[in-house]
């Protein structure tokens, strides 16, 4: 059949016509934002043919389908994802250039959807595009937040937050779905009458907002379900109009408030229950409308929850099928116990999620009853197997306990997986940090390695890189990312090796390019491009570079003989700081002072330079991670979970200077020794030490002349642009406190740097590392993790392609 896209004279004719039906302009009086919106709504349209057959499918079939609950879906940039997946850009391209037209003025106006922070949305958006791709039945549900997370600006070194409204201008890819909109109660108080009735003081309406997800080629459309909060038509009488709207606009208004107050708590809470009462409402809605009964539901879905942000809805399932199926309580939870899983993405003690019961019990009576009711049957249970004698250990592992509710534990108790993200992560969750858990449950923990889509970080971000792999090894990696392996018969190949450093040497002067054009920063495309990219944390230790950066600095100035055999670099960073993590906001004007100081100095900047690069994000990343020389991922051992940065990176040729870490793990035992720079301590000797609490950080800076020289700068003056006392957080930090090891790592992390240099000397050695990264990283696509999700948890075919 023809459609608009099939030669570019048919999709010129249907775009010139849109445009004056629309808009009243004609394709050359027409602006950007006018071009973009037209295009966009002629691509969804013809994903809308695929979107309503896989609807269709789903509706007959009934396979069992995912519903994906996270917190964050950073999508990035939809356009360029579509066209390509539809296989049309080319004619779009071509017919827009008969025009003078650039399309990717449009694909950069796109505004990227302001739906997370970082590595765990932008996972879950990995995993949304290739349980399409794969054949997968699923549903992504979020929040449709108007500001995200907040649009980073630099000044005077400093971070601010500005509202980052992505929906200015709408989304040309969303359809609204009004007729499926749901009630969500709040406050009130339960009463009984033979049964638990909860009598709600307030209703917030969800609305769902839908973006399509779609397969490359194969016919499959999921979808993302964004929940926006609306008036109910059933209007509170307890507060005024006025305090309602706004309680609204909170709801749905930014990713992650302040929860430092009570207020803030409550309001994160609210978001919370939302979007997963909506979620679960809708889908019990649905499936009752198919079947005429929820008592089958688990054989059709599955509610997986993304960290512990979704895991109200575990007891608001059990509402459903208690107050408004009236099931038994065993019936109810053999339901629950067979269609939640969970992923756990994190051992930090901080972000594993504690609620007060004061804050819980009035905003949701009913719900917390039935995690009482969870709580106190769990604890009944093990004191029956284990007696009183393990009292302290139930205690332990209690829902509720000192007055908070610990989510996790929630999540463990009822869920029937519970998976870590990388071997080594869900290896120190059995056992340390949920070892109790495990000797009761083994049979629920198992490990899925997060992976990346290759569609994006690869074909998209990289069609240099894509061009040279389908000239040796075929196409086939394209629908199949672990035939990259193919590739390592290249790695002695010198045209091949060639063709690498100059696919790199392009994206790294794409790269100069963008940061000269927005911050006026020349950076040398031939030096080594360091990069470092995440959110700014402690644990990750943008600190431990920054001091490292201060001590080259140092020997340029000083050691004449350093400075001769010192391999030029350019060190780029790109983090946010949440807006309350003062530590880590003084970290970034730490890196921005340096910026300011070593870019300026003539004597040392031909051979050092420092770029943080303003409001880091998924179109940011793009450009980054396929020019990179050398990946920063250097974490304290036992801190990361997995991260995926790693994976983009190696899968753009880059190498890794890491810890054992997370994935990182994983990465060297692919690679070997010869393809990868590990240093510093293991999981094993940081849980060692944490626990013999031996370490005396104070020690190094009295016997390292080294350490204390770097440290002294940053209280002595050196830094004559800022106050000297600026940075006086840091250093008490790092010699009364050093919680993450910056200090004890810190020589074995300069060795490492030091080998890194001295092999990218050898351009063939470096160029055959390469090659060996990007042959090893199609293990680390999310098409494998969506493949051991669906084996090993979801247990689901894919259908690979809908016909």
């Amino acid at each position: 059949m023809n459609t608009p896209f099939h030669s570019k004279h048919a999709f010129i004719k249907t775009f010139s016509e849109r445009l004056e039906s629309t808009y009243l302009k004609t394709i050359e009086s027409s602006s950007v934002r006018e071009r973009f919106n037209i295009l966009g709504t002629l691509v969804r349209e013809e994903i809308a043919k695929s979107w309503m057959n896989t609807q269709k499918y789903v509706d007959q079939k009934q396979p069992r389908q995912v519903h994906y609950f996270s917190m964050e879906f950073l999508l990035g940039r939809l356009l360029t994802n579509s066209l390509m997946s539809l296989g049309v850009r080319d004619v779009v391209e071509a017919a827009f250039k008969d025009y003078g037209i650039d399309l990717t003025e449009m694909e950069s106006y796109e505004a990227d959807p302001g739906l997370g922070t970082g590595g765990l949305g932008r996972l879950a958006a990995c995993y949304l595009d290739s349980m399409s791709a794969i054949g997968v039945f699923g549903i992504g549900h979020c929040i449709r937040y108007r500001y995200g997370l907040f649009r980073q600006k630099i000044k005077n070194g400093y971070q601010e937050e500005r509202p980052d409204n992505w929906l200015s201008d709408g989304s040309v890819w969303e359809i609204r779905r009004e007729e499926e909109a749901e009630d969500i109660p709040f406050n009130g108080y339960v009463v009984y009458d033979h049964k638990m009735n909860y009598v709600p003081s307030e209703f917030i309406r969800a609305v769902p907002y839908d973006i399509p997800i779609i397969g490359a080629g194969n016919g499959v459309v999921n979808y993302l379900r964004l929940w926006n909060a609306e008036p109910s038509r059933k209007y509170p009488k307890h507060i005024s109009p006025f305090a309602y709207e706004q309680e609204l606009q909170n709801i749905s208004g930014f990713l992650y408030p302040d929860d430092t107050t009570d207020a803030g708590k409550r309001l994160r809470l609210m978001q919370q229950y939302f979007f997963a009462s909506a979620g679960v409402k809708s889908v019990c809605r649905k499936h009752k409308a198919a079947f005429h009964t929820l008592s089958n539901l688990a054989q059709y879905h599955v509610f997986h929850i993304n960290d512990t942000h979704p895991t109200f809805v575990i007891p608001e399932l059990m509402r459903i099928l208690l107050d408004e199926e009236n099931m038994g309580w065993d019936e109810a939870w053999g339901i629950v116990t067979n269609s939640v899983a969970y992923t756990n993405h994190t051992i930090l003690a901080e972000a594993l999620e504690k609620w007060p019961i004061p804050i819980i019990q009035p905003l949701l009576p009913r719900i917390y009853q039935l995690i009482e009711e969870i709580n106190r049957r769990f604890c009944n249970q093990l004191l029956e197997i284990h007696g009183h004698q393990k009292l302290d250990w139930i205690q332990r592992m209690a829902i509720i306990q000192r007055g908070m509710v610990h989510m996790a534990h929630l999540c463990v108790v009822s869920s029937y997986s519970v998976n870590g993200v990388a071997k080594l992560h869900t290896q120190i969750l059995k056992d340390i940090e949920m070892r109790d858990f495990h000797q009761i449950f083994p049979d629920k923990f198992k490990n899925v390695t997060n992976g990346i889509t290759h569609r994006r970080w690869l074909l998209y971000a990289n069609p240099e890189l894509a061009d040279i792999l389908d000239r040796t090894i075929g196409k086939d990696y394209r629908n199949f990312p672990e035939k990259l392996s193919d590739f390592a018969r290249y790695q002695d190949d010198t045209d091949i090796q060639n063709q690498i450093l100059h696919m790199k040497l392009k994206k790294k002067q794409s790269l100069a390019e963008r940061i000269k054009q927005e911050q006026n920063i020349d950076i040398d495309p031939t030096s080594i491009f360091d990069i470092q990219v995440k959110r700014l944390h402690e644990y990750k230790r943008q600190l431990m570079n920054a001091l490292n950066i201060m001590d080259i600095y140092h020997r340029l100035k000083t050691d004449a003989a350093f400075k001769e055999e010192y391999v030029p670099h350019t060190f780029i960073f790109g983090a946010k700081a949440a807006a309350t993590y003062y530590f880590a906001k003084k970290v970034i004007k730490l890196i921005n002072t340096l910026q300011t100081k070593i870019n300026q100095d003539p004597d040392t900047n031909a051979h050092l330079k420092v770029v943080f690069v303003e409001n880091y994000n998924v179109s940011y990343a793009e450009v980054i991670m396929p020019a990179c020389d050398l990946s920063e991922q250097i974490s304290t051992a036992s801190k990361e979970a997995s991260g995926t940065g790693n994976m983009k990176f190696m899968m753009n040729g880059a190498l890794t200077i890491g810890t054992e870490d997370g994935a990182n793990v994983e990465i060297h035992e692919l690679v070997g020794d010869d393809h990868i720079f590990i240093f510093g301590m293991n999981a094993e000797e940081v849980t060692t030490t944490t626990q013999g609490k031996t370490y005396v950080p104070k020690d190094l800076y009295d016997h390292e002349e080294r350490i204390r020289r770097i440290l002294d700068q940053l209280i002595n003056g050196f830094f004559t642009e800022v106050d000297r006392n600026e940075f006086r957080e840091i250093f008490d930090k790092l010699v009364f406190e050093d919680p993450y090891y910056v200090l004890k790592d810190f020589h074995a992390y300069q060795k490492a740097h030091l080998i890194a240099n001295e092999r990218y000397r050898d351009h063939r050695a470096w160029a055959r590392s390469m090659i060996m990264n990007i042959a090893m990283s199609g293990v680390f696509s999310s098409d494998r993790s969506i493949r051991d999700y669906c084996k090993t948890i979801w247990q689901i075919d894919p259908i690979g392609k809908l016909q």
